[in-house]
């Protein structure tokens, strides 16, 4: 594939910019890398007080399935974020150097891929301190982080061309996100769900994805294979048409950036 031979010729500049784009995550912070582990950890400790005792949400384990449940979800909102804006925050090398745009969203997704690691020292912290302990289950952590990444990155393709011509994409994706965030089973079970809206929690990704990392942190099992299928076809297709839209959108970047 061309996006393969792309990557490999210009290994160098990507490797650069996975690392500027950690490290420049943190730039000028007195914590730094450590906002990795704070971040989760905040959000944990909110709803953590808030739903089993002010909304009386009764879930086993329930730190622990928070836990699993937002450190997923930060890293998919975090490279949606800075992924959409990628482009336009990158006008001037793109105005003046020839390089695969591609570079760009990609290194936004690797550099999340490796927070997300980072932040998996939490979920197995939280799972070994608070009895679950840990399986060997835990081998199948790459491939669905994979997966993640290949469907977070299908958007940020798709969403960073788009955000060229219509300022307002970033905004709406924000609030769209806000919305999926009570629509994936991240502080609730998916079972508390209305019956009548359930098909919502069944076809969204995020949340079979969410599922499958409770299986292999907390319940030591292999997710199901269709659950596992589904989310593969779905990561697939929608990678390649977000890069089918990206590239069809970016002759003209440097005119528009």
């Amino acid at each position: 594939m061309e996006l393969f031979k792309n990557l490999y010729n210009y290994r160098e500049l990507l490797k650069s910019n996975v690392k500027k784009e950690i490290r420049g995550r943190y730039k000028g912070s007195f914590l730094g890398v450590l906002w990795s582990f704070v971040n989760p950890l905040l959000q944990v400790l909110v709803y953590a007080i808030v739903f089993p005792y002010i909304m009386r949400v009764k879930t086993p384990n329930y730190l622990q399935y928070l836990i699993v449940g937002i450190i997923p979800w930060t890293f998919f909102t975090t490279v949606m974020n800075q992924g959409m804006i990628t482009i336009r925050t990158n006008s001037d090398i793109i105005k003046k150097v020839y390089f695969p745009r591609e570079i760009l969203p990609i290194s936004v997704v690797l550099s999340g891929l490796v927070n997300f690691f980072i932040s998996c020292i939490i979920i197995l912290l939280f799972c070994i301190f608070g009895g679950l302990g840990i399986s060997w289950h835990l081998i199948l952590l790459p491939f669905i982080a994979i997966l993640q990444s290949l469907f977070s990155l299908g958007l940020v393709f798709a969403l960073s061309a788009i955000n060229i011509y219509i300022k307002d994409t970033e905004y709406i994706v924000q609030f769209i996100l806000n919305m999926v965030f009570y629509a994936t089973p991240i502080l609730y079970q998916a079972s508390l769900f209305p019956k009548k809206l359930r098909w919502a929690i069944d076809i969204n990704p995020l949340g079979g994805m969410i599922e499958a990392y409770r299986d292999i942190f907390m319940l030591h099992r292999v997710p199901p294979a269709s659950s596992l299928i589904y989310l593969t076809i779905i990561s697939i297709v929608v990678f390649f048409i977000g890069l089918a839209i990206f590239r069809k959108l970016e002759k003209g970047f440097a005119e528009e950036v």
